[in-house]
């Protein structure tokens, strides 16, 4: 099974597997271009119930975060070669969250959370910028590091973590981490899925279930109420709507906007379990799996009521 997203461009297709097996492969043909196991090479830690990590593909670059003797590497898209290792005096391991670009005054980083804390890396170099342990979880760190701006990164996790805002502020090329707000868990957070930032506001479902938007200061303008629990599924927006898919397969259509849950439509696309795979969206067409099934809808008339089949496997 695959619990990652591969990234896909118009040369390559780039994977990590369930035990961190990296692969690269044309994304026309298939044909095997590289590949690099973790474990061997990084004495990378799977982490519990396997790999989460999905790959940064930036520019000619494959970003990873394998932990162990290297906390990140940067991978030549089209040979494998490795061009810079960062290293990990902590010796943070590999979490389910995923590593997140970032600019901040013209300077590129990667930002990413450990097992130990976040960490922001040079895009030129693989160095250290700057590191916190203010914001870890014992268990399992799932979402990724959600960028705002303005220096700003929105974390969140599960395990009764909460959510934490952190400003970065560059004084002469030191980084200094400043906590903005920290939220306990039944006013925000997000156990397993991403939060989503749109037009100046923050989407996630709630550890109770609730689809939820907040603002950047940590007020929560509105929750979807008891009557509309979503479970550990995750969500998209796109065109000023959010698709919601809960545990068992039911995709709710509502808009994403600070003025109120509006729910739309609903249907029942699948009819597995543990349906928490991130869907994708493409041309009007939406891909979403649960455990055992993977189906293609095509939403082109963005109404649920009127969804079709496209294929499923």
């Amino acid at each position: 099974m695959s619990r990652t997203v591969p990234t896909v461009t118009d040369k390559y297709a780039i994977t990590i597997g369930p035990k961190c097996h990296v692969l690269c492969v044309d994304s026309i043909t298939g044909e095997f271009q590289w590949g690099i196991d973790l474990v061997r090479d990084y004495n990378t830690m799977i982490p519990e119930w396997y790999a989460g990590q999905c790959p940064l593909v930036d520019g000619d670059r494959v970003i990873l975060a394998p932990g162990g003797d290297s906390l990140m590497i940067a991978v030549d898209i089209a040979t494998g070669e490795v061009i810079w290792q960062t290293p990990n005096p902590n010796i943070w391991n590999m979490t389910h969250s995923s590593i997140m670009p970032m600019t901040l005054n013209g300077k590129k980083m990667y930002v990413y959370c450990g097992s130990g804390g976040v960490v922001g890396v040079s895009a030129d170099d693989g160095r250290i910028l700057w590191e916190t342990k203010e914001w870890k979880i014992s268990i399992a760190t799932v979402p990724s590091p959600l960028i705002i701006g303005d220096g700003r990164i929105f974390l969140t996790g599960g395990y009764n973590a909460g959510c934490m805002m952190i400003k970065l502020v560059e004084n002469a090329g030191k980084y200094d981490v400043n906590v903005l707000y920290r939220l306990k868990p039944v006013v925000f957070g997000s156990d397993q899925q991403t939060p989503i930032l749109h037009e100046g506001y923050i989407y996630g479902v709630k550890p109770d279930g609730q689809l939820a938007c907040m603002d950047l200061d940590g007020n929560v303008i509105w929750t979807s109420g008891s009557a509309h629990k979503f479970g550990l599924g995750p969500y998209i927006i796109t065109n000023g709507l959010i698709y919601v898919l809960d545990d068992n397969g039911l995709l709710t259509l509502a808009e994403a906007t600070p003025k109120g849950y509006k729910q739309l439509a609903q249907a029942q696309v699948l009819n597995g379990h543990d349906a928490w795979g991130p869907m994708a969206l493409v041309g009007g067409r939406l891909i979403a799996r649960d455990l055992t099934r993977i189906v293609c809808l095509n939403v082109a008339g963005q109404s649920l009521a009127s969804i079709s089949f496209i294929g499923n496997l």
